[in-house]
């Protein structure tokens, strides 16, 4: 054999050795750390059969924020009723909870009452980033930015919680019009980026994505078989990082396109809906402010959803509608500072008490008493 052939050989010899040595290393710590695929699986819900009442369920308890454990007896006395025959499976892998109540407008609000005299009232529209999904009430932007609103002027604002979760255009039209129950002097619509009208040819395609907001692929019915022992953890941890590359820049361009030309009749209904809310609030002597919530992934460095921002911006801009972009809020801090949960990427109470106090200011000039 010529020298030639005995180095390349070796330099072979030594990539295996060295691919093999980070491998087993790697192999170790995932081990050591307890790393199964999916090990927490997606947030489960109880709701009462009324729909007044609503426990998210998270299956740990990673920042200490949850208080309603679900294993504790007097939880159980409590919350058993809603859903008798999972209680059990629930709080044995989701036993962490929020309490969610509704009202008969199915608004995480006290019931339409009356304007009293001299004050001025703020509705908070939009769907489960604005109603606060996996935050407690007290926590949730409205509450926030109501108390934010009573310390400037005290005895003179009013805000109301009409955020409803699951909900985009057609449907958040009509969550607006039930909100115009409360006589609101100001519309604070927190757009969340996937409440464009979405055709059904495209909203097809989010079947066969994940999502930034809650992860699809950790299915909380799913029963998962035991993980063997002697299966490699490395080599599945390296599979769900490519996966994860994979469903995300799928993703991201599915929200991408739902602003841009391939969802362009979607995108038309959208800003029509918008146009048509600013014209009834006008009617009544009150406003409309769009307020977009960013995606809360890659905001340290290269938000990917940039551009659609620029767009809602500059639509507003055009139709003459009040505009504040919560993105510069957040923008540059760490994405999971601001989750729910690992497994649900909804803003948590830092992120609703951030985005009040960025738009408290705003609502102020916009609804002076």
């Amino acid at each position: 054999m010529s020298s030639r052939w005995r180095s390349v050989l070796g330099d072979a010899a030594l990539l295996v050795s060295s691919v093999s040595l980070v491998l087993l290393l790697l192999e170790s710590v995932l081990r050591v750390a307890g790393f199964t695929p999916g090990s927490e699986k997606a947030v489960r819900r109880m709701v009462s059969p009324r729909r007044t009442l609503l426990l998210d369920c998270f299956p740990s308890n990673p920042r200490g924020y949850f208080e309603i454990d679900l294993r504790e007896p007097e939880s159980e006395a409590r919350y058993r009723g809603i859903a008798p025959h999972r209680y059990d499976a629930i709080a044995r892998d989701h036993r962490w909870a929020v309490e969610v109540r509704y009202n008969a407008l199915h608004f995480r609000e006290v019931p339409p009452a009356p304007r009293p005299a001299g004050f001025r009232r703020i509705v908070v529209l939009g769907d489960s980033f604005a109603e606060g999904q996996g935050v407690k009430q007290a926590d949730t932007l409205a509450r926030v930015l109501e108390r934010l609103l009573e310390r400037r002027a005290p005895g003179r604002y009013q805000v109301r919680n009409c955020g409803r979760r699951g909900l985009d255009f057609p449907e958040l039209y009509g969550a607006f019009e039930d909100a115009l129950a409360y006589e609101p002097d100001l519309v604070v619509y927190t757009l969340t980026l996937n409440d464009a009208v979405q055709p059904l040819e495209f909203r097809e395609r989010q079947s066969y994505l994940n999502d930034w907001i809650l992860d699809r692929t950790r299915a909380p019915e799913a029963v998962l078989a035991p993980y063997p022992v002697f299966r490699p953890r490395a080599l599945d941890f390296v599979a769900d990082r490519l996966d994860a590359l994979v469903i995300g820049r799928e993703t991201s361009r599915w929200y991408l396109d739902m602003w841009s030309e391939p969802n362009r009749r979607g995108v038309l209904r959208t800003e029509e809906y918008l146009r048509e809310i600013e014209r009834r609030l006008n009617r009544r002597g009150a406003r409309l402010l769009v307020a977009p919530w960013p995606l809360f992934v890659g905001l340290e460095q290269g938000y990917p959803f940039a551009p659609i921002h620029d767009t809602i911006r500059r639509f507003c801009l055009v139709a003459g509608i009040a505009h504040h972009d919560l993105l510069r809020t957040f923008e540059g801090r760490p994405s999971d500072h601001f989750w729910v949960h690992p497994v649900d990427h909804h803003p948590n109470e830092i992120a609703h008490r951030l985005a009040a106090e960025s738009l408290a200011p705003v609502v102020a000039k916009l609804v002076l008493p």
